[in-house]
């Protein structure tokens, strides 16, 4: 009786080279010095957190001209077309420059307390998010007074743990 290609047990020959194909363990590559260096400055506080408070005003920015552009005059009645362009221009302005202050000094913060409690503790768990947002909260707010203070750090503090929770980062 001849062989033919077609019985099971050159099917199961070719389905066990496919197993092998799909469980073969590529080999290990290791970082190249750009990907080293890189790590190295994305791992400085500093750095960190510079590009936050970058980032966090810029977002500040934009929302500040979403915010500022639905504003509306009180004596929009009163005022002609062209009054009411240039003053909505101008609490565009005004809010973008405001909002992208409060946010940059609020990546800044966030950023450079948790960079730092992570470092010290050499872990990346929760405590840091809590011990940031607490952090940040309380300096946002100090100047409220020490009862302002601890409501900013718990509220901020309790965002933060939320924010981390949707995001699943840990």
């Amino acid at each position: 009786m001849a062989s033919s290609d077609s019985g099971p047990e050159s099917q199961n020959g070719s389905i066990n080279e496919m197993e092998k194909k799909e469980n073969a363990v590529e080999p290990l590559r290791l970082p190249t010095v750009e990907e080293i260096r890189g790590q190295d400055i994305w791992n400085n506080c500093a750095t960190r957190s510079v590009v936050s408070g970058v980032m966090g005003g810029g977002l500040g920015l934009v929302m500040g001209l979403f915010f500022g552009a639905l504003d509306n005059p009180l004596r929009q009645e009163e005022m002609t077309g062209r009054q009411q362009f240039i003053f909505q221009a101008k609490q565009m302005g005004r809010r973008s420059v405001s909002s992208a202050k409060a946010f940059a000094v609020m990546g800044l913060i966030f950023s450079a307390v948790e960079c730092v409690v992570e470092k010290a503790r050499a872990k990346h768990d929760m405590t840091n998010t809590v011990a940031a947002g607490c952090a940040t909260g309380g300096a946002l707010s100090a100047k409220a007074g020490p009862r302002a203070a601890c409501a900013g750090c718990a509220g901020f503090a309790a965002f933060s743990v939320v924010i981390e929770k949707f995001l699943g980062h840990n």
